[in-house]
């Protein structure tokens, strides 16, 4: 059964289904506006998204043809998946922050097998073993690769600019610029007085920077071409304070649950990250590790022996973003002529 909620002040959300994922769902939000709705991210690009989304419209007495504009907290593709389905059947434009549409102008670009490549260098340096990149160098040798979520999603027509406010007739909501999860992650500030008169400065569209319950993922920004040393986690954790001293009135997430006492989940988080930071620190003292070796030491939703394929990509991309961290804080450093590369604490 499709689930709408009302938030109150011309705010609602849908629960649009993520196929296979433990996450199970993506709120997206609609902000009544003067010129029609707007859509605060779209959810997953499947019939079944698409269906549920279609039915939390009409539950709301709103036809998809009816969408003035879509807003993208990021590129992922349980947010911004369905843009394109969305700007087809209603003309509606869609806002992203430039860093972001740069990667999905990368992708829809790039050849596949140019990211597979890069995607087995990248883990065979790190030093996964052969029996894991193996696949991965079957796929680009033979040609038949997986189509991937994301390859051909949807170029915004329009950028959200940090500390703007976006023109949307009759309603205040202002772009916070939140790196981290993704180098153009957003927060929407809703700068108007909360439905409830509950304290606070407003309210905040938070993406999946600040959830209830679960840290994002915490990865490197994946571009073949950049060779700079990016640090997503610092870039997170100061994006999180950032968001702290905002101090909204209410949290309105893209998965789980609205929230309030958004300081106290900040707090949260970044005591969560220094103790996962000063537990890695010490690992290294013990033995040095490549990236993949930390991952396997480091603490999951699932013992490493269970975790998936891809996953556990994404953890050693995790692992790899702690590891900038800590040489970037002085507290770890690669051996010098380490093959795969190998840290050490300082």
């Amino acid at each position: 059964m499709t689930q709408v909620s009302d938030h109150g002040g011309g705010v609602w959300s849908i629960k649009v289904p993520i196929p296979d994922n433990p996450l199970g769902h993506t709120l997206v939000h609609l902000l009544d506006t003067d010129r029609g709705p707007v859509l605060i991210d779209t959810g997953w690009d499947d019939p079944t998204s698409w269906d549920t989304l279609v039915a939390g419209l009409a539950a709301l007495d709103v036809s998809v043809a009816d969408v003035h504009g879509v807003v993208i907290t990021h590129h992922h593709p349980d947010h911004h998946g369905l843009s394109g389905q969305v700007r087809d059947a209603s003309g509606a434009w869609i806002a992203m922050h430039a860093a972001d549409t740069e990667v999905v102008q990368r992708t829809r670009t790039a050849e596949p097998g140019v990211w597979l490549d890069y995607l087995a260098a990248k883990l065979t340096a790190a030093g996964a073993p052969d029996e894991h990149t193996a696949p991965l160098r079957a796929a680009r040798e033979s040609g038949r690769m997986r189509t991937l979520p994301g390859l051909r999603a949807a170029l915004p027509d329009r950028e959200i600019i940090p500390g703007e406010l976006l023109d949307l007739a009759g309603r205040r909501l202002r772009g916070v610029w939140t790196p981290g999860h993704t180098p153009g992650h957003v927060c929407l500030h809703l700068e108007e007085d909360h439905p409830a008169n509950r304290p606070g400065n407003g309210r905040l569209f938070s993406g999946d920077h600040l959830l209830p319950g679960i840290s994002p993922h915490i990865g490197l920004y994946e571009d073949p071409e950049d060779t700079r040393a990016t640090d997503p986690l610092g870039d997170y954790l100061d994006s999180l304070e950032r968001i702290g001293r905002l101090a909204p009135a209410e949290v309105l997430p893209a998965h789980q649950h609205a929230f309030t006492d958004a300081p106290a989940r900040v707090r949260e988080l970044l005591t969560h990250h220094e103790e996962r930071l000063q537990g890695l620190r010490d690992l290294l003292a013990t033995t040095p590790l490549t990236p993949w070796q930390l991952a396997e030491r480091m603490e999951w939703n699932r013992p490493w022996a269970e975790i998936p394929y891809g996953s556990r990509n994404i953890a050693v991309s995790e692992a790899e973003a702690h590891l900038r961290r800590l040489v970037k804080l002085g507290h770890a450093e690669p051996l010098p002529g380490a093959d795969p590369v190998t840290y050490r604490a300082v």
